[in-house]
């Protein structure tokens, strides 16, 4: 069970998307793979969860986060395989994490925070809520946009990942994330020499 969680080491950069609901994550993550020419990693929450939403409109329950994090990095590890020199990721397990504290009283599992601080990632990018709120089935924080933003930069910020913050529309956060990511590959290419 244990090892469903874990992240297979691999040669490319990864990146991940990170930060509250409806701030652009998804979009980014599609628009940096095809700059990139590569893979993508879809979150397996949303689909998950707009599944049970769907069946029974029932809500994310604490039984579900670890069924959540396993189809997560099963699709990581899959994709870290076959990508090419970058992976972009559309959140993680530390993703995971602040929703369980947030949702649960700040119960997160203890297997899930073992590998969500296990796990290493090239860079976060902290999507900002400077952009609109929009509605869905699953979203339900639109008043608290600026609390879930603090708990995630706290997050980032306790465990000392490597992160941007990603501001302004979309062409100006997409220039910034382009930035940072060759930044990473130049100097991962010099290091490979």
């Amino acid at each position: 069970m244990e090892e469903k969680l874990a992240q297979r080491s691999s040669s490319c950069i990864k990146v991940v998307l990170f930060g509250p609901e409806s701030t652009g994550k998804t979009t980014l993550s599609r628009q940096l793979a095809r700059h990139y020419d590569t893979l993508w990693v879809e979150e397996y929450m949303r689909e998950y969860l707009q599944e049970k939403w769907d069946k029974e409109q029932l809500v994310c329950q604490p039984s579900d986060i670890i069924p959540i994090a396993r189809g997560q990095m099963a699709r990581e590890n899959e994709l870290s395989a076959k990508a090419r020199d970058v992976l972009i990721c559309d959140t993680d397990l530390l993703e995971l994490k602040v929703y369980s504290e947030a949702y649960y009283e700040g119960f997160c599992d203890p297997l899930l925070l073992k590998h969500a601080l296990n796990n290493q990632y090239h860079v976060y990018f902290l999507t900002y809520i400077d952009v609109p709120w929009t509605p869905d089935d699953l979203r339900d924080k639109p008043n608290d946009r600026e609390g879930m933003f603090e708990k995630f930069e706290t997050a980032l910020q306790l465990y000392n990942k490597p992160y941007t913050v990603l501001k302004g529309n979309l062409q100006e956060r997409l220039e910034t994330a382009v930035s940072e990511i060759d930044k990473l590959i130049k100097k991962h290419k010099s290091e490979v020499k």
